[in-house]
């Protein structure tokens, strides 16, 4: 089986603007290619997970999302990097448009998203990593039964913590989670 690390798009991976499909708009956050580029040479698949409720609220359509996906491999792949997959939650219990109006088990902090992954791309979710700078994020990885690492780059708002919102580690950006995740490998290596 494949390790993976499931990797935020929204804040974590891209700068976050809120409801943005815009591709002019995209930017990759800072101090996070070196640590892409490790994760790829130590055989982790990169998949970007997001919940997308701006399809739910009838904000963009699932063409210009998947156009602003796009961008964001143009511009990993523009810096050698390669992203093996992606997949998002369309829903929202709130939302307007139907087909995407209801609560599902995808939308983190549900784990059904990294599960679904994990059976597309024969993922061991107990190898693999989330990263993000939320904890729903944070709640989905550990429910679905994967490592995780908060980003603390001072976006969260929902400090509601219990056990499944506990990070098993905490990093400054994606460079400094690459370093603990790859320390925290070879340190299992020795073992």
């Amino acid at each position: 089986m494949n390790k993976a690390i499931f990797i935020n798009k929204d804040g974590t991976l891209i700068r976050d603007v809120p409801f943005n499909v815009n591709p002019k708009l995209i930017t990759l956050n800072s101090n996070l290619i070196e640590g892409l580029k490790l994760f790829q040479q130590h055989g982790y698949f990169l998949i970007m997970v997001t919940n997308q409720a701006g399809l739910a609220y009838g904000y963009f359509k699932e063409q210009a999302l998947l156009t602003s996906i796009f961008r964001v491999e143009e511009l990993l792949k523009f810096n050698g990097i390669f992203l093996d997959g992606f997949m998002n939650c369309p829903h929202h219990p709130e939302g307007k448009v139907k087909k995407y109006t209801l609560d599902c088990e995808c939308r983190n902090p549900k784990p059904g998203l990294l599960i679904n992954a994990a059976k597309k791309f024969n993922i061991d979710l107990k190898k693999s990593w989330v990263i993000s700078d939320i904890l729903n994020d944070i709640e989905a990885g550990n429910r679905a039964g994967c490592n995780t690492i908060l980003i603390g780059n001072g976006v969260e708002t929902e400090w509601f913590i219990n056990d499944f919102r506990k990070p098993t580690k905490i990093a400054l950006d994606v460079n400094g989670a690459a370093d603990l995740i790859i320390e925290s490998e070879n340190v299992q290596k020795a073992i």
